[in-house]
């Protein structure tokens, strides 16, 4: 049973992982294109309309890729994951379906309006219809996270003789306390993404000598957005989820910021440590002293719980990934913001575009938002654990029984080779798109 329970899990955080490295530049990159048509119709500027198309390219390119990988991974809901499906069906299915009328019917639909019909619609709809695509993946993701809440802080719920969870109130799904910081400080995070992308892109047209008035634009698009995101991630978005993490699940957020032991007097915050779970301690630490309880409670010298004050079945059950994908994350975004605002101060002293450093490093950092997001979902998943519903439903008991591990490590490996050949695929393409530019007779 442990076998089959690591292969299942492993398969899925693999096809999960794969699939978000898509979505997370969609959804903010929706945005982005909504204000570079917005400008064309306030402006006239004809690059501006340029800029929307191009990029609208990018995303017509990662919303393939998308779906194409995000159905495998629904379809372990029935294969590996069937108990669970079975038994939670009654209340993630509702969200689930929501979420693939909005993401394959409006997104999908008005994405093709948008790369084709300029012309008939005129610029006006057309905008309309760039509006409607960014709306369709904003709650796609918004039910996605309904459901993931769901998971993290069941509510509205009641469960059955026969076991089976049912929802007793619709509503309760959309007012969970988890949903609105999970899904804003999502979304934000999102942004960063699409912000260094477009930035990283401005940066190499500058570099280049290529497309140069486009690539200015993308640098002061990217550098705005991506600090002001880059700062809600942090505060108030990360803030928020973390004192629910603090108020919901205690332990996870014990294990998070390695507090092994419960200490008086107010709880330091680490800075760097390596977490030693045999012998419940960190090595090599640097902490600031009180610092966790201010900025957890509000109040110096409050009590922060260790993980000594629960019981061990209820501890994570990775300690280590779930502490130092944490800090990942943290560090990550500590860094986005510093470098967003060296960028800004470099912008109002018009020499951002000369600062040739600056541009290389945009450039270099352009895979380290997909880095911050998938360690920040990894402090979700692995904090979550060992539950699949959190206080309700273990993970081993959502496991299908009937599906050998042979059969999974099988798919497993097959998911691997083909995601090998399909992220290369990717590359390639987004590689064409980008060297041909948004206007191709600009050199």
């Amino acid at each position: 049973m442990e076998e089959m329970l690591f292969y299942d899990r492993m398969q899925f955080a693999f096809t999960v992982t794969f699939h978000y490295l898509f979505p997370q530049l969609t959804m903010g990159l929706s945005l982005l294109i909504v204000y570079f048509k917005w400008k064309f119709l306030k402006t006239h500027n004809e690059e501006y309309n340029d800029a929307a198309k191009f990029w609208m390219r990018i995303f017509a390119l990662n919303f393939a890729m998308g779906v194409v990988t995000g159905i495998p991974m629904e379809f372990q809901f029935g294969t590996n994951w069937a108990k669970f499906s079975e038994l939670t069906g009654g209340i993630i299915g509702q969200t689930l379906a929501m979420e693939g009328m909005f993401s394959f019917f409006l997104e999908s639909s008005f994405l093709g309006l948008f790369l084709f019909g300029e012309k008939l619609l005129g610029h006006k709809l057309h905008f309309l219809t760039g509006f409607l695509v960014f709306l369709g993946s904003w709650m796609s993701g918004f039910l996605i996270i309904a459901t993931h809440s769901w998971m993290q802080n069941p509510v509205g719920y009641e469960i059955l003789a026969n076991g089976k969870f049912v929802l007793n109130n619709f509503g309760a799904l959309f007012t969970n306390p988890w949903l609105w910081p999970s899904y804003l400080h999502n979304q934000a995070a999102s942004i960063v993404t699409s912000s260094f992308v477009v930035t990283g892109i401005g940066a190499f047209y500058i570099l280049s000598k290529k497309n140069l008035a486009f690539g200015k634009m993308f640098v002061k698009t990217g550098v705005i957005f991506g600090l002001i995101s880059s700062m809600i991630v942090a505060m108030p978005t990360g803030d928020l989820l973390a004192k629910n993490v603090v108020k919901h699940q205690p332990v996870t957020f014990a294990a998070m910021e390695g507090i092994f032991h419960t200490e008086e007097g107010g709880s330091e915050i680490v800075l760097i440590g390596q977490p030693d779970v045999q012998n419940k301690k960190l090595d090599n630490k640097i902490a600031v002293p009180n610092i966790l309880s201010f900025l957890t409670y509000g109040n110096w010298d409050q009590e922060v719980k260790g993980l000594n004050e629960f019981p061990e079945e209820n501890y994570p059950t990775n300690i280590s990934g779930l502490y130092y994908g944490y800090h990942i994350m943290v560090g990550l975004g500590t860094i986005f913001i510093g470098m967003m605002f060296l960028a800004l101060v470099q912008l109002f002293r018009k020499k951002l575009f000369e600062t040739k450093w600056l541009l290389w490093a945009f450039m270099f950092a352009m895979p380290f938002p997909y880095i911050a997001n998938t360690t920040g979902w990894y402090t979700a998943e692995l904090g979550r654990q060992p539950w699949l519903v959190y206080n309700l439903m273990r993970t081993n008991a959502g496991a299908s029984p009937t599906v050998s591990s042979g059969n999974t490590l099988f798919t497993f490996l097959g998911f691997i080779g083909l995601y090998l050949l399909l992220g290369m695929l990717f590359l390639i393409l987004a590689g064409k798109i980008i060297r041909k530019g948004p206007h191709p007779q600009t050199h």
